[in-house]
């Protein structure tokens, strides 16, 4: 069976761990409450294929970094990162750069940040919602088809996908570890 290991990281109260609760346990959680640190395990069907599905819900606040540098510096488990922020918050955008120069520091991972004219050009653009559950399983797909690249392409480009949280004004970005 094929298992997928993501981290999502991203700023305090950018419904990180909304997302990850509803793809693991179809429920919404609309009240905020702060996390420090939680994995979850799921068996999961991604087009037709079984998969596990482990997800490490990382804590947003700044007083936590050491535990994310922690997970870095001891093989980020193996998978990729989904770094959320929201675009109602420059400030969880702009720590994007942060979150990125973090898994670099740790992992040789070249990057693209997608914008709207790349996603019409086929790099994949996928809108979420917590709330609805709108593209919550297609964020599965991405990151199974980067991991497949990945192997692919070992020695090419790594590109960040952009996934669009549009009820919670979320992004996400995927970086597979090289």
């Amino acid at each position: 069976m094929t298992e997928h290991k993501l981290a999502v990281v991203g700023a305090g109260g950018v419904s990180k761990s909304a997302l990850t609760i509803q793809l693991i346990q179809n429920h919404f959680v609309d009240e905020y409450d702060p996390t420090i640190e939680d994995s979850y395990r799921k068996q999961v069907v991604i087009d037709g294929e079984t998969c596990l599905l482990d997800i490490l819900n990382t804590a947003g606040q700044e007083e936590y970094n050491a535990m994310r540098d922690q997970y870095m510096r001891t093989g980020g488990r193996g998978g990729g990162v989904l770094c959320v922020f929201a675009i109602n918050n420059i400030k969880s955008f702009e720590d994007m750069h942060n979150y990125r120069e973090e898994i670099k520091r740790f992992k040789d991972s070249e990057d693209v940040i997608v914008d709207t004219k790349q996603a019409q050009d086929g790099i994949p653009f996928i809108e979420t919602s917590a709330k609805t559950r709108q593209g919550v399983n297609d964020m599965l797909a991405v990151s199974r088809d980067c991991a497949k690249k990945k192997k692919k392409k070992k020695k090419k480009k790594k590109k960040k996908v952009i996934l669009n949280s549009s009820l919670f004004y979320n992004y996400m970005i995927y970086i597979p570890f090289t």
